[in-house]
Formats: C-alpha cells, sequence, structure tokens
C-alpha cells in the first residue's frame, strides 16, 4: 500500500493559557514538546492505521519562547517511511494575537514506529512524494534513517 505526502499531515492549534507557563510568562517547553508529540502521533497513527508510538526525537530546535495567550500551530508530517517507522517532521508556529505576527518557534523530526495488536512493529504504506520539496525531504529523513542505524 501506498500513501502520498498530502495523506500524512495534521495540524493542532492552541492558545497558551497561564497554567502552561513560569512565572515570567514564558511557556514551559515541555508543554509545547508534549503538543508536538501528540501531533506526530495523530499524523503516523493517521497515516499508518494502527498505534504508533514514539521511539525517538531529533532535532529539536528552539528558536524562540512562547507566551502566554500565543496561539501555538503544529504543523506535522509524514516526511519519510522505513518498514516499520515513520519520520515525522513537527513544525511550531506562533502567533501572537494582538499583532499579525507568525514566526516559526520550534521543529523537530520525530521518529514513530507502527505497532500491530500485540504490541509488536508492523509495516506502514510507502511514501509517495508528489512535489520536489517532499522528494528532498524523503532523502534527507533518508540520510537521518541510515546514519542512525549505523
Amino acid at each position: 500500500m501506498k500513501k502520498t505526502s498530502s495523506e500524512s499531515q495534521i495540524i493542532i492549534s492552541e492558545v497558551m493559557m497561564p497554567q502552561q507557563a513560569n512565572v515570567a510568562g514564558n511557556i514551559h517547553g515541555g508543554e509545547i514538546m508534549k503538543l508536538m508529540d501528540s501531533a506526530a502521533y495523530a499524523t503516523a497513527r493517521r497515516y499508518a492505521r494502527t498505534n504508533v508510538v514514539t521511539a525517538r526525537v531529533d532535532e529539536l530546535k528552539f528558536h524562540l519562547p512562547i507566551f502566554v495567550g500565543d496561539l501555538v500551530m503544529c504543523t506535522a508530517q509524514v516526511v519519510y517511511t522505513g518498514k516499520a517507522s515513520m519520520e515525522v517532521a513537527v513544525l511550531v508556529d506562533v502567533e501572537d494575537l494582538e499583532t499579525d505576527g507568525k514566526k516559526r518557534a520550534l521543529t523537530a523530526f520525530f521518529t514513530m514506529v507502527a505497532l500491530d495488536k500485540k504490541g509488536r512493529p508492523t509495516q506502514v504504506p510507502s511514501l509517495v512524494c508528489e512535489t520536489e520539496d517532499e522528494k528532498k525531504a524523503f532523502e534527507e529523513g533518508k540520510i537521518r534513517y541510515e546514519s542512525r542505524k549505523k
């Protein structure tokens, strides 16, 4: 079975609230990481149509702080598939709802593993890349996957 990249994207949005922040009003990094993991999970589960677990998080980069009242948008997309694993790119954009500015706040790659009903790794559909950007992201994912196996 094969699936296209357009079938592998999810966007989750949430307004950041005071209970998610420290005393200075900065949102805890763990709160954003949890949202990113949820987006990666939903994307991978939808793509594989079976249970999935997070096996690895790579290149988690904090580009700028997020504050109480900001709108956070996590865009997650399968960019590479192996036999039972998928690499999901998660991009976090933040929008200050008092201005019109939207900026990239975090990025990461999540490796998700598909599991069968007995909790064992199971095969995922192959990813069909439709655009040059998708093909490039797939090749970069393949390089990361192969370098981890060494």
